[in-house]
């Protein structure tokens, strides 16, 4: 029997949502070991002057716990 594990994390990009979801997933993978999944419970965008500067999505990570 396996055990999961969900951990929020929120990670950012100047390129797009996308990219700031392959960043956080790629960061989580450097922490936790067997990431099985995510999903993206939100989205936002920083603004100057009418501009996106800054895409950030939080992300709820999922892994199975060691035995």
């Amino acid at each position: 029997m396996s055990v999961a594990k969900v951990t929020e994390i929120i990670a950012s990009s100047k390129k797009s949502f996308d990219d700031a979801i392959e960043v956080g997933i790629k960061r989580a993978n450097k922490t936790l070991r067997n990431v099985k999944g995510a999903w993206v419970a939100s989205y936002k965008v920083d603004c100057d002057k009418g501009k996106i500067t800054n895409y950030r999505v939080t992300l709820k990570v999922t892994f199975v716990l060691a035995d």
